[in-house]
């Protein structure tokens, strides 16, 4: 069973930084592509940040030049470093996956249970 586990969310003052991490476990033969999702209270889930295997790193403009996404594929791992956040910020962030679990198999998409940011005024 492959699953992904965030950590680092919390409580951070406008202008500050937090750095989340993903961590994908379990049967994995390769990763095709990782990313960051957010949720705020009301509002539908929207991206913040993708990276697709030997491509570049995707934002959109809410969050291009202030969060940086990356990997470690040798721990299957993908990291978010948000810097200068707002507290528009604010919302539960959920790391997504696509994960091929053996050679020739489908790949799966797999979500993290999320983590809480919350960015004071």
């Amino acid at each position: 069973q492959v699953q992904l586990v965030e950590s680092g969310g919390g409580l951070v003052q406008a202008g500050g930084s937090l750095r989340l991490s993903c961590a994908a476990s379990g049967s994995i033969f390769s990763i095709n592509a990782m990313g960051w999702y957010r949720q705020a209270p009301g509002k539908q889930r929207e991206l913040v940040a993708f990276i697709i295997s030997g491509g570049s790193p995707v934002y959109p403009d809410s969050v291009k030049g202030r969060f940086t996404i990356s990997r470690d594929n040798a721990k299957n791992m993908v990291y978010l470093q948000m810097n200068s956040l707002k507290p528009d910020d604010t919302a539960v962030y959920y790391c997504y996956a696509r994960i091929i679990p053996a050679p020739s198999s489908r790949f799966l998409e797999l979500w993290g249970q999320g983590t809480l940011v919350t960015v004071s005024s």
